[in-house]
């Protein structure tokens, strides 16, 4: 079994990433505490202390918890309860029912929650801390593969998941979590996910395409920049002007927003036309994405935006039919 726990550098800082393995039940409220942080949402919360702690793989459960620590001060442990920068959660669940536990191959585990400190997030530790998930599910628990949801509006969660990770999309869900709210959500705009699947045996990149083409290719969300009188500021915001949820091509870019947690802050706003910008995005590709999936298109990559790409795309192809 791989050590539980190991330290990384990352610029100025040292950090510790460490499986959870406590029996102290009160060592878990630090993960509450974080989540409600991020989220900002104290009604979606997670298990109560105890409950957590009998959950974990070391006792008497199936999940694990991997927290990220950040370098100690002078004279205190790397591990104190208030240096915690990140974690990752997870829990081993079975994709047939009828199967069960009976077939290891018929195990996978979901990840469910991944969050980083504001001071942190410029350190990479969303990924770094998803990396070692990945080899403590493999070795430890003998998994090969890790299941999870995200907003599809979120390009960080777009890029980390499909382009870097190599992750597959396996359908789009309509509002999963009901009315959500707190700091990257809110609750009148539908709570819509990609539920992902990443292969961690699966070696090799993504499916080849031509960039060039990609950039080239038909985009089913039309966009166009607007200023508006935002919560807090005057800004320039992407809107959906318009959808062509049956474009015919190979491939196809889907725009979605540049900052969607920043749309969503902004426009928070009693202008109800304003307000309907993120419901507006929501609603379109919803159609766009649900209508090139029942013809067969699937996800290959994620651009993100750059000097080369103006704007944030999903690149959607239909797969190559072997010759007869």
């Amino acid at each position: 079994m791989r050590p539980l726990e190991k330290t990384i550098a990352v610029r100025d800082k040292t950090f510790l990433l460490r499986v959870e393995t406590s029996s102290v039940s009160s060592d878990y409220a630090k993960y509450e505490a974080l989540r409600e942080e991020v989220w900002g949402f104290p009604e979606d919360h997670m298990s109560s202390v105890r409950n957590m702690m009998c959950e974990n793989v070391f006792h008497e459960g199936g999940s694990l918890f991997i927290g990220a620590f950040a370098e100690a001060e002078a004279g205190s442990s790397v591990a104190d309860a208030g240096r915690l920068a990140g974690f990752v959660y997870g829990f081993v669940g079975v994709r047939d029912k009828r199967i069960g536990f009976r077939d290891p191959k018929n195990l996978r585990f979901y990840a469910q929650y991944a969050g980083v400190r504001k001071a942190y997030q410029s350190y990479g530790l969303g990924i770094l801390l998803k990396e070692y998930q990945r080899e403590m599910v493999l070795d430890l628990l003998g998994v090969s593969t890790i299941i999870c949801t995200y907003d599809p509006l979120t390009g960080v969660n777009a890029n980390r998941n499909i382009h870097h990770f190599g992750m597959d999309v396996l359908e789009y869900r309509v509002a999963t979590y009901g009315e959500y709210g707190g700091l990257l959500n809110r609750q009148d705009v539908a709570t819509d996910r990609f539920l992902m699947s990443w292969d961690l045996e699966r070696a090799g990149g993504r499916q080849g395409y031509d960039l060039a083409a990609a950039l080239a290719a038909p985009r089913p969300v039309r966009t166009a920049l607007r200023r508006v009188a935002g919560k807090t500021t005057e800004l320039e915001l992407e809107v959906v002007t318009g959808t062509d949820p049956a474009v015919a091509a190979d491939p196809v870019l889907v725009t979605i927003p540049l900052d969607l947690y920043r749309m969503l802050q902004e426009t928070d706003v009693a202008d109800a036309d304003v307000r309907r910008i993120p419901v507006d995005w929501r609603m379109a590709t919803r159609e766009v994405f649900q209508a090139l999936f029942a013809r067969g298109y699937k996800v290959i990559d994620f651009l993100k935006a750059d000097a080369r790409v103006p704007a944030n795309h999903y690149v959607l192809a239909r797969p190559l039919r072997p010759a007869r």
